[in-house]
């Protein structure tokens, strides 16, 4: 990168890391079962509720158990269950128009990202009835309280119950856009480890490595703060001595609840200290094949941390210490090899390869761009590369 790009990245950045204890952060409160949300809205004088999910979601026993609590708190309830994998704008209006035509006064999103977003629009778009959501894409448009918001994860790894941002397609033009703001954090995030148990091994095992890409990634970054260190720390340990359980064992309710908590406090790191390259890469390879962006970060993340070398290796020997990967008294080099060993050795036991399949060489300056765009100046990342040099990462991807 050259001199004058890497001086306006870091004044950039710089000034993003002293606006941090300014800006209107906040945790959203958790709870441990869907049975403890109807009284929080009923305290709030909340009669009439929209919940947002997919079909499959809405089938299954654990949204049935909230259903049933609602309507034993009295409090009436419309579902709409039409959510699709990167909802769209025609489907946040279907479901704004049932939330419309049942006068709710509340919002439940329950599903993964998908559903989460499409719950933060649909508020966004109750608030803001006269502005389209095309209008609303990037950062700090919103600037209006949502109606309460409660999140319910069905899996351990998005982190969209704690962030700011809904991602949503453009239902005529196909553009993907995110509406970033204080408001569409979610008043209530839901951790209950029996919503995620229809979740198979293979998506246990990427939502999985999608939050701890979210702790590294916070935690190695320019922008940490005390308590994002903290959380990152500690998702990073939860990870790594529950992951592998809950991918084995599906039915272990410990593991699902820890990695719920994992996901949830990596979600609360990033949403304050950023995320970095491997989310950059991860975005531009789902975007050109649909790879999987949980997938994508798990191949991508010991890689990228191998390229930022000795300038990561004192962050990633703490989380080697705290993942248990470290002997006693290693030291830094060997402890930060040990923990990006760790990860891959991790993804092997979870059933994630090395590299992307659908990477084809042709197409690599093109998403090298992509994501230099996307990451250069606003990820606080260790090492600042630019296109030319993020075209090594995508190499480092391809089948051997």
């Amino acid at each position: 990168m050259n001199a004058l790009k890497r001086c306006w990245c870091r004044i950039f950045q710089g000034a993003f890391r002293l606006a941090i204890p300014l800006l209107p952060y906040r945790r959203p409160e958790q709870l441990p079962d869907v049975a403890s949300l109807p009284g929080r809205l009923a305290d709030r004088g909340c009669g009439s509720v929209l919940v947002v999910t997919s079909p499959s979601v809405a089938n299954m026993p654990g949204t049935r158990r909230l259903l049933d609590a609602l309507a034993a708190a009295g409090i009436s309830c419309a579902v709409y269950s039409k959510t699709i994998p990167n909802p769209t704008t025609d489907t946040v209006e279907e479901a704004l128009a049932l939330y419309r035509s049942g006068n709710c006064q509340a919002i439940i999103g329950i599903g993964g990202g998908s559903s989460l977003d499409c719950a933060k629009a649909v508020g966004v778009r109750a608030v803001l009835p006269h502005k389209p959501l095309s209008k609303l894409g990037g950062v700090l448009k919103v600037r209006r309280p949502l109606p309460p918001l409660a999140a319910v994860p069905t899996t351990a790894g998005t982190g969209s119950e704690t962030t700011i941002a809904a991602v949503i397609t453009d239902a005529v033009t196909r553009d993907k856009y995110a509406i970033s703001d204080f408001p569409l954090i979610p008043g209530y995030a839901v951790l209950d480890p029996e919503m995620t148990l229809s979740l198979p091994p293979r998506l246990t095992a990427s939502t999985g490595m999608d939050a701890l890409t979210h702790a590294v990634e916070a935690f190695i970054g320019r922008s940490t703060t005390p308590d994002t260190r903290e959380d990152a720390l500690a998702a990073v340990e939860l990870i790594f001595a529950n992951l592998e359980r809950a991918y084995q064992n599906g039915s272990d309710l410990d593991a699902r609840r820890n990695l719920l908590t994992a996901s949830f406090r990596a979600g609360c790191a990033f949403t304050k200290s950023y995320v970095g390259y491997i989310h950059a890469v991860a975005h531009s390879l789902g975007g050109a094949y649909n790879v999987a962006h949980g997938h994508a970060n798990a191949v991508i993340l010991p890689v990228v941390l191998r390229a930022y070398g000795p300038a990561v290796h004192s962050q990633l020997a703490r989380l080697a210490q705290a993942a248990g990967l470290a002997r006693p008294g290693a030291g830094e080099q060997e402890a930060a090899s040990a923990f990006i060993g760790g990860v891959e050795a991790l993804n092997a036991r979870c059933g994630i390869g090395a590299a992307i399949p659908e990477l084809r060489p042709q197409d690599i300056p093109a998403l090298a761009r992509r994501a230099d765009r996307e990451a250069n100046p606003l990820y606080p990342v260790p090492v600042l590369m630019d296109a030319q040099e993020l075209e090594q990462i995508y190499r480092r991807l391809l089948p051997r």
